[in-house]
């Protein structure tokens, strides 16, 4: 059994009798012989001719390639309940592996669900009303059901991959990102697929409990945890649940959950996360300089990703949206955060992604009375400051060459955002340990890393600031508990221990696959 690479050109496909040449080749098989292959990865290498580089492992016709099976459901309507909040990817997979372990998990969501969801975007980005439960943020599926859908993680080694990439395509995702390199499924396809997920957990008899904002988690004399939460909707009071176990995945944004904690005097750290904006170029540009003038209109739009260091701290775009959309991504009034989506086929005018600085809690000494909540009291205040200057949802903007000049754009190019952009000055506005590596490090990807990157015709949009939580619930290495609390499984990025959907979808695998260790 062995590993060979092939290549192609985009637009064509690889044949079955290269692939099998190929194989005999590398094998030293007889012309004849029967050969089995399997396609593991695809990606695209425009470095110089665009092609397609296959990854292929083959083997002889004697030798059987491993293949992968999910695990089967379990009728759980009678089992031990585990109780599981947030319905993000952390959450949704961890309660599919609680399925598969016997166990029934119970889903507490403060939001709604996906298709209650989509009216409450809609009057975010059009009225710029904010639904402190319901949002681009918080609501059935977690932050990246409206937000883009990447697949691709560097975290292999939390878990198997292929557990959550073969299930979201028995979902409904398309075949395909079990074998690019950056897989995506898109902001337009992912509500029906967290919906699938919800009707397959519910069908197996766990549990989903909407308009459900966890209040308090205590301990009882048995050793159960017992959870309080409110709902939303008019008239309703406050339920209490019970459980030896609770899977804690409430997302980045869930700054209720640290108040919580920090009321009970329970362990929080701080936590470095980045801060910046999002910056949106004209896809017609980033095509010609990834494709270096040879993209074709069957070409996916190009992306683009950069890692550079500035006066001691990394500059990194984040969450790159190729033919995306940017949208307001606010979980409370008063507060201006954006974010990028783009939906299946990247298809709108612009390219956007987050351009972000390391941001450390030694680099604030001016927060260190906050304790663990340092980080985040920054971050709330470059956020409301953000929204004091526009009044609304509109976003701070200014032309890449002019905030790094530090002049002001007298007239700003179209953009994606909705609610819209106003002149302003950005580099005042950001904090200046931020403001000052952006200015620097903009030329240098400019002439350095992405030809043509560096360019007035770029957009800068403030702020982008939910790139990761700012702080970390610590728990056991071991036993992947709470440092304080027994039962209680801190998962997912609102813990501080992923970042995206792969990783945290691992991460909700790994909390449920200790609790079922445990019975």
């Amino acid at each position: 059994m062995k590993e060979i690479e092939l290549t192609c050109k985009l637009g064509k496909e690889l044949s079955e009798d290269e692939i099998r040449a190929a194989a005999i080749k590398a094998l030293g098989a007889s012309p004849r012989e029967k050969v089995n292959w399997c396609l593991l990865r695809r990606s695209i290498d425009a470095r110089t001719d665009v092609i397609y580089r296959y990854r292929i492992q083959v083997a002889r016709a004697s030798e059987s390639l491993p293949q992968y099976h999910i695990p089967e459901y379990k009728d759980v309507s009678s089992a031990e309940p585990v109780i599981v909040v947030g319905s993000g990817p952390a959450g949704m997979f961890a309660s599919l592996r609680l399925l598969m372990e016997g166990l029934k998990p119970v889903i507490l969501e403060r939001g709604r669900d996906v298709h209650k969801r989509k009216v409450d975007t809609a009057l975010l980005s059009t009225k710029g009303i904010v639904n402190p439960d319901s949002n681009y943020c918080f609501g059935e599926g977690g932050a990246g059901t409206f937000s883009d859908g990447k697949l691709y993680t560097r975290s292999s080694k939390r878990g198997d991959i292929r557990e959550v990439l073969h299930q979201l395509v028995s979902f409904g995702a398309d075949p395909s990102i079990l074998l690019d390199a950056h897989p995506h499924i898109g902001s337009d396809r992912l509500p029906v697929i967290v919906e699938k997920i919800r009707e397959c957990i519910i069908q197996h008899g766990g549990e989903y409990h909407f308009d459900c904002r966890v209040t308090d988690i205590s301990t009882l004399s048995d050793g159960n945890l017992r959870v309080s939460a409110e709902s939303s909707l008019p008239g309703a009071g406050p339920t209490f649940f019970e459980a030896r176990n609770v899977i804690l995945a409430t997302g980045h944004s869930a700054r209720d959950i640290y108040e919580m904690f920090t009321r009970k005097g329970w362990e929080l750290q701080a936590k470095g996360f980045a801060l910046g904006v999002r910056v949106e170029h004209p896809q017609s540009l980033i095509n010609k300089v990834r494709y270096h003038g040879k993209y074709q209109p069957f070409m996916p739009a190009a992306e683009y990703s950069f890692v550079t260091q500035v006066e001691g701290r990394g500059v990194f775009s984040f969450c790159m949206c190729p033919g995306g959309l940017l949208v307001p991504s606010s979980t409370a009034p008063g507060e201006l955060v954006l974010n990028g989506m783009s939906n299946s086929g990247r298809n709108s005018k612009w390219a956007n992604s987050g351009v972000v600085v390391s941001v450390e809690p030694e680099d604030l000494p001016e927060y260190s009375q906050h304790g663990p909540l340092a980080l985040l009291r920054f971050q709330q205040d470059v956020e409301r400051k953000m929204f004091e200057y526009t009044g609304s949802l509109k976003a701070p903007a200014q032309r890449m060459m002019d905030f790094c000049r530090r002049v002001p754009s007298e007239n700003l190019p179209a953009t994606s955002y909705h609610p819209g952009a106003v002149p302003a000055p950005l580099y005042d506005l950001l904090p200046e340990n931020v403001a000052l590596r952006l200015k620097l490090a903009f030329p240098q990807v400019g002439n350095k890393l992405i030809k043509g990157y560096y360019t007035n015709d770029a957009l800068l949009l403030g702020v982008e600031s939910r790139t990761s939580s700012p702080v970390r619930i610590p728990r056991d290495p071991d036993t992947l508990e709470h440092v304080r609390v027994p039962g209680l499984y801190p998962c997912g990025e609102g813990a501080g221990y992923s970042g995206g959907i792969v990783s945290s979808a691992l991460d909700g695998i790994a909390c449920a696959q200790k609790i079922a260790a445990r019975q």
